[in-house]
């Protein structure tokens, strides 16, 4: 308990010894020439007119950007962009699925293949495992990607079995990396579901 008790006290005493600086302190930041001068106000003034804009400004455009933590896309900084998803956008969609882990996460692809074009998925003998096919998607002729039997984990991928014209509301979306999560495995997706977005860097 006495221990206690000293611990205490001097606990108090380094408490008391900073804030008896503190006068001198600020009078240093406020411009003062010596430690026990004058404080000159408009030094602080004129750091708050610095600061205060750089504050704002980062206040409103920092909850607008989103970081892209996938390699698969050549983005590293978006933001939301108004205005219909086109082929080539940016888009971003929370992702429930096995391979994402329990919790969703926000997910950023490119609008591939759109409304009225035609994927074609075509089945090959698999070159990553035997007895395996991997299945190849086109849009309108163009090879989009080819799926993987495994994620880099071991985790067993199934690829999408679907073949014919994309309806309306829907889009396959993806990424030029051979290993991207994408469309070759959890299907089309609504456009209710994405968010179009545009690249800040």
């Amino acid at each position: 308990m006495l221990r206690l008790f000293l611990a205490l006290v001097e606990l108090l005493r380094q408490v008391w010894r900073s804030l008896k600086k503190v006068p001198r302190e600020a009078a240093i930041a406020l411009g003062a020439p010596e430690p026990l001068g004058t404080p000159r106000p408009e030094r602080l003034w004129r750091c708050f007119a610095l600061a205060l804009p750089i504050a704002l400004f980062a206040a409103v455009l920092v909850p607008q950007l989103t970081l892209v933590m996938s390699p698969s896309i050549e983005a590293w900084i978006v933001r939301k962009a108004p205005g219909p998803i086109e082929r080539g956008d940016y888009v971003m969609f929370t992702l429930r699925h096995p391979i994402a882990g329990p919790t969703p996460i926000l997910v950023t692809k490119h609008a591939l293949c759109m409304p009225g074009d035609r994927l074609t998925m075509v089945e090959t003998p698999s070159l990553q495992a035997v007895r395996t096919l991997d299945g190849r998607y086109f849009c309108n002729g163009t090879l989009l990607g080819v799926s993987l039997p495994s994620a880099h984990n071991g985790m067993t991928l199934e690829h999408m079995h679907w073949s014919g014209i994309i309806p309306k509301g829907m889009i396959y979306v993806g990424s030029p990396h051979p290993r991207g999560f994408d469309s070759r495995y959890f299907g089309l997706l609504p456009t209710s579901r994405l968010t179009r977005m545009e690249r800040v860097l």
